[in-house]
């Protein structure tokens, strides 16, 4: 059944400002796809998931694109220097998350890719997920608090922050923007640069999901690419675009605010008290 109005409205604010706040986008939208009756592996569905991580994307763009200007851009040597460790961030991101991922696949389901969906769609592994995240968010804040944060960001601390985002390509509920910024905090990386770093390396990754997505989509429906179903696609999508875009900004203003004023433990209090809704969804057959 294809989503209606409300719910695409819905689902765009849900993946908006949950995609850019440290608490996990796919957790939220998988938990709201069982709670509406909605499934995700339909093209309606699949093309509009597409579409609410473009708005997402655009969101970080407009949001950050000053600040870069300001860091990333300053100079040609800044820029070698943010280009390199975002290429060091992004390899160790891909060396580890396509390793997780074709380990789990191959070794522990046996490539059965029905059940591979099942197992990282799953509430119980989504909830043990938000409780990673959140227990690291807390780590990451006590550390803050402890000791005094160095401005500039490291060679190895990209490193580190790039391995800790492979870890979040196959597990969903482990949100990606809080864990990267968590352990750019726990390598001593002051507030904004990290926050900065962390959704630098989401606008190379981001399209990317997209494009596996839109590969995902045509492949199972290939009837899609006929020109008579795109505009019947098209204007959902773009519905939930705006939605998920204005949804990205107003987060983005939250997290800003929150890390920088000293309130990035709430994020944390926030992913232990979701991951405890989830099991109690999970144990009511949801």
């Amino acid at each position: 059944m294809a989503p209606t109005f409300l719910q695409i409205i819905l689902l765009g604010l849900i993946q908006g400002a949950a995609e850019l706040l440290p608490v996990s986008s796919s957790a939220h939208v998988i938990v709201a796809e069982k709670l509406m009756r909605l499934d995700p592996s339909s093209p309606e569905m699949t093309f509009l998931l597409v579409m609410l991580h473009a708005g997402t994307m655009v969101a970080v763009i407009v949001y950050f694109w000053r600040g870069w200007q300001r860091s990333i851009f300053a100079s040609r040597r800044q820029f070698m220097v943010s280009a390199r460790q975002i290429l060091l961030a992004t390899a160790a991101t891909g060396l580890l998350g396509v390793g997780l991922k074709v380990f789990i696949e191959k070794l522990i389901i046996g490539g059965h890719q029905a059940e591979i969906e099942q197992l990282f769609g799953s509430l119980p592994v989504i909830g043990t997920a938000l409780l990673a995240a959140g227990g690291l968010i807390l780590w990451s804040a006590r550390r803050i608090r402890r000791r005094p944060a160095r401005a500039e960001l490291s060679d190895g601390a990209a490193l580190w922050i790039g391995i800790a985002q492979g870890f979040c390509l196959p597990f969903r509920g482990l949100s990606r923007s809080g864990t990267t910024i968590s352990v750019g905090l726990l390598q001593g990386v002051a507030q904004k640069p990290a926050e900065v770093f962390s959704f630098a390396l989401a606008v190379v990754l981001t399209p990317a999901a997209i494009a596996l997505e839109a590969h995902r989509l045509f492949k199972a429906h290939p009837e899609v690419a006929r020109g008579d179903h795109l505009p019947a696609l098209l204007q959902p999508g773009l519905i939930g675009l705006a939605a998920s875009f204005t949804a990205g900004l107003l987060a983005l203003v939250w997290l800003s605010n929150w890390l920088e004023r000293g309130r990035w433990h709430w994020f944390g209090y926030y992913c232990l008290a979701a991951a405890g809704l989830v099991y109690v969804l999970a144990a009511n057959g949801l």
